[in-house]
């Protein structure tokens, strides 16, 4: 059995000297006092902290990172950690590997704003981060206090996977860990946060795509399935660590991750805040922020956001910023799938998600990258009983060869896919086109039953782009005609009189044409009204089969 720091061997810094305690073996017969018990527990304490680990969190400070337990600090309320498993320690098997210090990966519950989380951080100055049996062993427990207690968790992660040492035994690794099992059980029931604070290949990775949400650090953080030595030996390729996995990648293209950050603080700050717009768990309220923003508030610039040119774009995140209350307003994914903006905010002190068609990237036009991200957003919403807000300018879905690449026939599913099983309130808002399936997709008027279907009067629904549509079943029409090109814009300025706000709430079709400058008020009133989930309406089915 491998030593315990304070126990079996002397602890550096120790006032009374190195030879205080015999080890034990000598103390086998000999009879301790309950304070020098209590005295050698303490000892043992104090031999896990950051004081008595000088020289190998130098290095890691030397790295420009924080310690295990200065991230652990930084995340919770001031002294509110209580640790589990400190004393855990890798058993020796033969010259094995030193003792490990909490066998790399410090666990236990504590406090953020007064409520209670659970939290793992891994400790990448213990053999690099990497997950011994002992240390699977406790990240399990904490997945597990987390379920069980119904607590968000949250994990710090700066490691290397499995330790190899550890897994090249078919005797002990053909068990293999369920920790990925109990992850997958943890999901949609308590909020999962990662926060990837170093290289995270492998086994982090894994861990962040179970997690509600993931933050990295730029020059800092990295995410794969292997790391370059890994992946060089494996393929040949020679890629360094930033461009196999950093996030500038991850954050961006791939999407793996929602937000990437300048600094470890920003990162924790960043858990701390997501946390606080969603409930500890499913079967718990979302928690109601003091609010001085009035419900009644009108923003003036609404009124002239959308461009009377219909081929200009606007920053829809303006008319987000305008509805929502004040300084609310977390967008997750910002620089992946611009295209489709995915955003936290609070009406009234309440936390509703908004998702909204950005139409200053591809138009707003609904890709295979947009309809997964709005449709894992929807989700997540749901499962945490966030209303839903949708803001609707969209052209529809992309068509094309690319599009049929990147399977979007099948992809694009997704979308209203968790639209139809989603049970909390949802509300959508026309503001400029909503266009085919893409409308529908977005929950617009009454395909997804919504709570309340408004459109501003600079809407426009119909089944397709209004010039596409002359051009396909006008064609003949158009060639046959003296001045072919008057009389497309004709047919064109036809259509486009039979397919604005009015004439769609004149179908009840909607529920109203609103002043956009009241639709804070107008989505704030409503959510006071709906009940917070809807109960039934689904046949009595086992389960849904998504379509990816």
């Amino acid at each position: 059995m491998a030593a315990r720091p304070g126990l079996d061997r002397p602890v550096a810094g120790d006032p009374r000297g190195a030879g205080e305690l015999p080890p034990l073996a000598a103390r086998r017969g000999a009879r301790m006092s309950g304070g020098d018990r209590l005295a050698a527990v303490e000892r043992a304490r104090a031999a896990l902290q950051d004081a008595s680990r000088g020289e190998a969190l130098a290095r890691q400070r030397g790295r420009g990172k924080l310690t295990a337990r200065e991230r652990i600090a930084g995340l919770l309320d001031p002294g509110s950690f209580r640790e589990t498993g400190g004393f855990a320690l890798a058993e020796a098997e033969g010259a094995g590997p030193p003792p490990q210090p909490a066998d790399g990966v410090v666990t236990g519950t504590g406090r953020i704003e007064g409520r209670a989380v659970a939290v793992l951080a891994q400790d990448f100055s213990v053999a690099g981060g990497s997950i011994g049996r002992i240390g699977t062993a406790k990240t399990v427990h904490a997945v597990e206090t987390a379920i069980a207690r119904g607590l968000p968790l949250v994990m710090l992660l700066d490691g290397g996977g499995h330790r190899i040492q550890d897994g090249q035994d078919a005797r002990s690794f053909a068990h293999a860990s369920p920790l990925i099992r109990t992850l997958a059980r943890a999901s949609g029931w308590v909020p999962l946060v990662a926060l990837m604070l170093g290289p995270g290949f492998a086994a982090p990775t894994n861990f962040a795509g179970f997690s509600d949400l993931v933050v990295m650090v730029r020059g800092l953080s990295t995410m794969g399935m292997a790391g370059p030595a890994l992946v060089k030996a494996a393929t040949g390729e020679a890629l360094d660590q930033e461009a196999l996995g950093g996030a500038a990648l991850q954050a961006g293209a791939q999407g793996l991750a929602d937000l990437a950050v300048e600094t470890e603080a920003e990162a924790l700050a960043l858990a701390r805040r997501f946390l606080g717009y969603l409930p500890a768990n499913a079967r718990a309220a979302p928690p109601h922020a003091p609010c001085d923003d009035p419900a009644e508030r009108r923003e003036e610039a609404l009124l002239t956001l959308v461009p009377e040119d219909r081929r200009k774009g606007f920053d829809v995140r303006e008319a987000i910023a305008g509805i929502a209350d004040r300084g609310s307003v977390l967008e997750l994914k910002p620089r992946h799938a611009a295209n489709m903006v995915t955003a936290l905010a609070r009406l009234d002190g309440r936390p509703v998600g908004i998702l909204a068609n950005q139409s200053l990237r591809l138009g707003g036009i609904i890709d295979a990258a947009a309809a997964e991200k709005g449709a894992r957003f929807i989700a997540f919403c749901d499962a945490y009983g966030l209303p839903l807000v949708s803001l609707i300018d969209v052209p529809g879905f992309l068509i094309g060869s690319a599009a049929e690449r990147s399977r979007l026939g099948r992809r694009s599913a997704k979308l209203p896919f968790e639209w139809a099983h989603a049970t909390v309130p949802r509300i959508s808002v026309v503001l400029r086109k909503g266009y085919g399936l893409g409308y529908i997709a977005m929950a617009g008027g009454r395909s997804m039953e919504a709570d309340a279907a408004f459109a501003w009067p600079s809407a426009e629904i119909c089944a397709m782009s209004i010039e596409g549509s002359v051009d396909i079943a006008h064609r003949r029409e158009v060639e046959a005609a003296p001045d072919p090109a008057a009389h497309r814009q004709a047919l064109i300025e036809g259509i486009r009189a039979r397919t604005g706000a009015l004439r769609a709430a004149e179908g009840f079709g909607l529920d109203d044409v609103i002043d956009p400058r009241d639709t804070r008020a107008r989505i704030i009133e409503v959510l006071r009204q709906c009940e917070t989930r809807r109960h039934g309406g689904l046949p009595p089915k086992k389960r849904a089969i998504p379509p990816i």
